[in-house]
């Protein structure tokens, strides 16, 4: 983890320095020891270890299962002190995720990105973990060191999983703060780590276009995350202009495509509630739910594409916005599922091109389909019809 040299290491303003943003950073080298330690402790995280990898003796001998997955944790952490060495096993763990439930990683745009530049990569959103993983992993077999990455103070609902997260250079987004001062300075904060890590650190930064997943497949970015990350020039160097603040960011969008959404089916459940009932209630930790199930379900094959960093002289957040959907939307790899998909929902006809499906890919699509039930299907479909839709500018408001 690289540290701002901004001042000398040992003088008082260094130590106030690195203290600025304590609540929101990631982890660094001389806390991984201690961390680990605290959760080869901790009884929620074994609990949930034990019940996916040990669950009879989970069930019958509680105390048994915790002590053998404690152990099993520290022989997995072994001779890991630095967040590198953890980032590496996470590398081997997302390399037989990729062999398991994929049918194939690639990566488009990366080699036109300076390995030794700090970048603020804006991309659309499709999986709560998996988004931000495979961008480290491509940034990692690319020769490119890996990003922090900004992750929601709502999906931090127990300290194992906070732990994890800060460990893996995760920092916190605050979303269940109340009132209006005390969000506006979270937010201050946070525009100010980012503008810390990429000018400072020269460490890249992974961000969201826009708060949770697109569950809709419609691909948007939120003009407020744009005003949120000019904050802190603003404050810092007394300098409105948005075009300063977003070329010093290096902001560069990115496009990840899955072939098949393992929670393509949760999101139809939630979009069909919203449309019928008005309202979704998530159950308790339905969002850790969503990662385990992104994470081991098929994906058939997913794609990501870098753009190229945004230098234009933007005058405004929603010019901003504008760009980086631009981007994200020419460059979203399209599968056969979405042709598939926008030819079963009749919409645009003239936009379907089936000329790359093979028989295998309408096989694999209709199985897919046939599990879907018949009230979700017209929310299932959209999600891989959309990207198809948006492009073309032709989304409407009479379908699902």
């Amino acid at each position: 983890m690289t540290h701002s040299s901004a001042t000398p290491p040992n003088s008082a303003e260094a130590a106030i320095d690195l203290d600025r943003f304590a609540d929101i950073r990631p982890y660094h080298d001389d806390e991984v020891a201690g961390v680990l330690a605290r959760l080869a402790q901790d009884s929620e995280l074994l609990d949930a270890i034990t019940r996916y990898r040990l669950p009879r003796l989970a069930r019958f001998a509680p105390p048994l299962a915790r002590l053998l997955a404690s152990f099993r944790l520290r022989r997995e952490v072994r001779g890991v002190a630095t967040i590198r060495d953890f980032q590496l096993r996470i590398a081997d763990y997302m390399a037989h995720m990729i062999a398991r439930t994929t049918r194939g990683f690639s990566v488009e745009g990366l080699d036109q990105l300076s390995p030794d530049k700090a970048y603020l990569f804006i991309g659309n959103h499709r999986d709560i973990a998996l988004d931000p993983a495979f961008v480290n992993y491509a940034l990692y077999v690319g020769g490119h060191d890996t990003v922090r990455i900004a992750i929601g103070d709502n999906l931090l609902q127990k300290p194992f999983v906070t732990d994890l997260m800060r460990l893996n250079k995760s920092f916190i987004v605050p979303r269940s703060v109340k009132g209006k001062r005390a969000m506006l300075a979270a937010y201050q904060s946070l525009s100010g780590y980012i503008r810390h890590s990429i000018s400072d650190d020269n460490h890249s930064v992974w961000l969201a276009q826009r708060e949770g997943r697109a569950k809709d497949g419609i691909d948007r970015t939120d003009s407020a995350i744009v005003k949120m990350l000019c904050m802190a020039r603003r404050l810092e160097e007394n300098d409105p202009d948005i075009g300063h603040a977003v070329r010093e960011l290096q902001i560069v969008p990115v496009s990840i495509s899955y072939e098949y959404d393992p929670c393509d089916l949760l999101k139809a459940r939630e979009l069909h509630a919203k449309e019928t009932d008005g309202r979704y209630q998530k159950v308790e930790f339905e969002d850790i739910r969503s990662i385990v199930s992104g994470i081991i379900g098929d994906k058939g094959r997913v794609k990501l594409a870098f753009g190229t960093p945004l230098s234009a002289n933007f005058d405004s957040a929603d010019a901003v916005a504008a760009e980086i959907d631009r981007q994200v939307l020419s460059n979203y790899p399209l599968f056969p599922s979405h042709q598939l998909a926008l030819a079963e929902t009749g919409l645009a006809p003239d936009l379907v091109d089936l000329s790359a499906v093979t028989a295998e890919d309408r096989e694999r699509f209709q199985t897919r389909l046939a599990e879907v039930p018949a009230e979700l299907r017209p929310w299932w479909l959209k999600q891989y019809a959309n990207p198809i839709l948006n492009r073309a500018g032709r989304l409407n408001s009479d379908t699902p």
